[in-house]
């Protein structure tokens, strides 16, 4: 399967998979109204290996930033490994540890008329620039605690194995958010309520729904396009809360419903429809599909209604027939994969 390299890292705890600046700028170009005058947080990102960093350093006076700040963990694998740092207060042989760089003024510091990244590799040139250490780096700990507070909006990418718990941590500080995660993610119990109340939305997404990481782990992805230093996953996605035009965007519905082409489920009480272009124009009731529907999901135009109960309890809404016994949507005897149940709003009809 092409996501075994996420389920391996999740069995593992293996958490080490840093986006490509490609990736993050293809995304981040529909978020720029949102950032003038804000403190960014990139609290899973090593300054100097992260791409989330080297974005919006270069981009600081041009997106009109208050401040960057950014945390590592001393736990990381890949931390310190293209640059590794003294500190005054630290040991006189170099050292992988956890710090912190808050960045509040990027000047050209070569004077080649342009921001670029010899500029920000000079950051600590500049006094109004810091960088200290930090006692783990975790983003659960007190001192990064104290820094989230501070943000306006956080932008990284979490560890796989700490989303839930990542994603909670945001939304008990009422925090703004543009972050990478798994399609997996969308019915875990901790996130499904939040999309389902239009707490938080998928953004714009990764090219094919698939995407390389830099990581210090073997790639053992069976699907082909294999890349060096690189681990391919499929099934990730930008999660966000920020209003972006997306959002907005209705899917244009082509399909007549007939029984015949959207069976009901077995133990449900809703129709199967197999793919999101196949969500019929016409029909006013509950409606199974997948949750790549997610990426083209726009409020407006539907409700969402639950999940299927292989998700989590109560999930379906008064939907599933527990009488059956099978969690999983049935259609004639055979198991669908997990299901969001949607109604299209009445305008559509």
């Amino acid at each position: 399967m092409a996501n075994k390299n996420l389920n391996a890292a999740k069995t593992a705890k293996k958490d080490e998979f840093y986006t490509q600046l490609s990736d993050i700028e293809r995304e981040l170009q529909h978020y720029w109204n949102h950032f003038c005058g804000k403190t960014v947080l990139c609290n899973c990102d090593d300054p100097y290996e992260s791409n989330f960093f080297k974005y919006f350093a270069l981009r600081f006076n041009q997106l009109g930033l208050k401040k960057l700040i950014c945390t590592c963990y001393n736990g990381s694998p890949m931390q310190g490994n293209e640059l590794v740092f003294r500190f005054d207060d630290a040991d006189s042989e170099p050292q992988k540890v956890a710090y912190k760089m808050e960045v509040t003024e990027v000047k050209d510091m070569n004077g080649d008329g342009a921001v670029d990244l010899s500029d920000v590799r000079n950051l600590l040139m500049n006094d109004k620039n810091v960088m200290s250490i930090l006692q783990t780096g975790d983003f659960r700990s007190p001192e990064c605690v104290a820094l989230l507070k501070e943000a306006d909006i956080v932008v990284s990418n979490p560890p796989f194995s700490l989303f839930r718990e990542y994603i909670g941590q945001l939304m008990a500080y009422d925090k703004k958010f543009i972050i990478v995660g798994h399609q997996n993610a969308i019915t875990y119990k901790e996130v499904f309520p939040l999309i389902k109340e239009n707490k938080l939305w998928l953004g714009y997404g990764f090219k094919g729904g698939a995407t390389h990481f830099y990581s210090p782990y073997e790639d053992t992805a069976t699907a082909g396009n294999h890349k060096e230093d690189q681990i391919r996953v499929s099934g990730v996605n930008w999660f966000t809360n920020l209003e972006i035009p997306k959002r907005n965007e209705e899917l244009d519905l082509v399909c007549r419903y007939s029984p015949e082409e959207y069976p009901k489920y077995d133990n449900y009480d809703a129709i199967e429809v197999g793919r999101t272009a196949d969500i019929p124009y016409d029909y006013g009731e509950v409606m199974g599909v997948p949750i790549t529907f997610m990426d083209k999901y726009c409020p407006s135009q539907f409700e969402i209604i639950g999940a299927s109960e292989s998700e989590g309890k109560g999930f379906s809404n008064g939907l599933w027939s527990s009488i059956s016994g099978v969690a999983q949507p049935l259609v004639g005897g055979v198991k669908k994969y997990k299901r969001i149940f949607i109604k299209g709003k009445k305008k559509n009809q």
